[in-house]
């Protein structure tokens, strides 16, 4: 089995770096911090991913919305919009109070990372164990584990507001909204994986 990356892993790989590479130097650039833990921990990530291709052999489409997912996460930290950043912007008015919007950017960006997360753990619990294939347990047990790792994500948050002032990270009403969201989208990934079988 050859370990070499296709070139559509090479290009996925390449457009990752890039806007790490680009985003990095604009955090820096304007005292970003709290979003410096975040590009750590996409490095991680980016390299967990590297290391297990061909363990995982993900599909060419999971890798770019993996990709996607996290260029949609570095522009909503550090894309300025109305003041604020991209990641404050309400795209439509579903509900509004003065404790909390939805819809807003942030929302979506959880619900389809975590959607996308499910679809990999789908991916790596079918291709590990084949005989889970089309069963209920192949469809709960990636959409609980990505909110799983959804809560893991909050706790990073949490650590940035603890090491870093003056955090864009929200409060309660916001963790919660991330939570609900995660798992909206890790359902909505399994419902779309139950009805095309992939």
């Amino acid at each position: 089995m050859s370990f070499a990356p296709t070139r559509s892993e090479l290009g996925v790989a390449a457009f990752t770096v890039s806007y790490i590479v680009v985003f990095t130097a604009w955090f820096l650039s304007i005292g970003n911090y709290e979003f410096i833990i975040y590009v750590i921990t996409m490095v991680a990530l980016v390299l967990l991913i590297g290391l297990s291709l061909r363990k995982a052999e993900y599909p060419p489409a999971m890798l770019w919305a993996l990709s996607l997912w996290g260029l949609a996460h570095m522009a909503g930290g550090g894309l300025p919009v109305n003041g604020t950043v991209l990641y404050n912007l309400a795209l439509a008015p579903v509900i509004e109070t003065d404790q909390f919007v939805i819809l807003k950017y942030d929302q979506l960006v959880h619900a389809y990372g975590f959607g996308v997360t499910a679809w990999v753990l789908h991916h790596l619990l079918t291709r590990h164990f084949p005989q889970t294939r089309n069963t209920a347990t192949a469809l709960i047990l990636p959409a609980l584990a990505a909110m799983g790792l959804g809560a893991v994500n909050e706790m990073i948050e949490f650590a940035a507001v603890i090491a870093v002032p003056d955090t864009n990270v929200g409060g309660y009403y916001n963790t919660l909204l991330d939570l609900c969201f995660n798992a909206v989208g890790a359902l909505i990934a399994m419902l779309i994986i139950r009805r095309n079988r992939l």
